[in-house]
């Protein structure tokens, strides 16, 4: 039996994924041509990533959208086997994007089921059970990522890669988001300083859109699930050897070496 549009482009980008390939664009028998395409392709590399603890939100800035020429967020999911802790040593010869990005991360305590109405902002508050720090390492399959348009992206999950998740922020819930400033150091000394802002004005929008779109996509969140809400600071270069440190004002930092 044939295999669906779907299926075959997630095989195609999962083969590219493991063996470190990069791929000009998806076959013509494949390619996604419009966002729920490119959602039903992404879903279908459970069966070859396996098991997810989350999502990521990439394009959370005008510039990030203007970077990859979307108008728009777009999520992916997190795969679990791609996901570290704090002070993890990561292989960086098989990477093509090649930078780390400090960001927040909220964890939900209870279940959000999908359902016809919108999430409002309280209630999907009142369902997160912790703020933890963290560094993605964002990658693509695609050769020109930045040409290769929304619905690919999103196959290829929203250029998700390696994930390092730090540790729980107390007293989040008293603390401005939106002002909170973050300093991402990397290679050579360079710094990179952000607030949450840059996170579509306030990480909190980022998590109630990430629920509200998974929501009109008949998905829930999960207790236990994590949300990266995008990057608060410009991408921070990396290379093999490097050493990252994103450091969060008052709450902490997370760290990540290059191997």
């Amino acid at each position: 039996m044939k295999e669906d549009r779907g299926t075959e482009a997630a095989r195609t980008i999962w083969r590219a994924w493991s063996g470190g390939a990069r791929i000009g664009a998806l076959p013509d028998s494949c390619r996604p041509r419009d966002l729920a395409a490119g959602h039903a392709a992404q879903a279908a590399l459970a069966p070859y990533a396996g098991a997810t603890i989350g999502w990521k939100i990439a394009a959370t800035s005008a510039e990030g959208q203007r970077h990859i020429g979307v108008t728009h967020p777009l999520a992916g999911r997190l795969f679990a086997r791609f996901a570290h802790a704090d002070g993890a040593e990561l292989d960086a010869a098989p990477m093509h994007m090649r930078v780390a990005e400090p960001e927040l991360v909220f964890r939900f305590g209870r279940e959000l089921p999908p359902r016809e109405a919108e999430y409002e902002r309280p209630e999907v508050l009142a369902a997160v059970a912790a703020l933890h720090l963290a560094i993605e390492v964002p990658d693509s399959r695609f050769q020109d990522f930045a040409a290769a348009g929304a619905p690919q992206l999103l196959a290829d999950a929203a250029c998700a890669g390696h994930f390092v998740l730090g540790r729980a922020v107390p007293d989040w819930r008293s603390r401005d988001l939106p002002a909170q400033a973050v300093a991402i150091a990397g290679m050579d000394g360079h710094v990179h300083h952000g607030t949450g802002a840059n996170v579509l004005g306030d990480p909190v929008a980022g998590l109630l859109w990430l629920v509200n779109d998974c929501r009109v996509r008949g998905i829930g969140l999960r207790d236990g699930e994590v949300v990266t809400t995008g990057t608060c600071a410009k991408p921070m270069p990396i290379a093999p050897g490097a050493r990252v440190t994103a450091t969060f004002d008052g709450l902490g930092a997370v760290t990540v070496r290059f191997a």
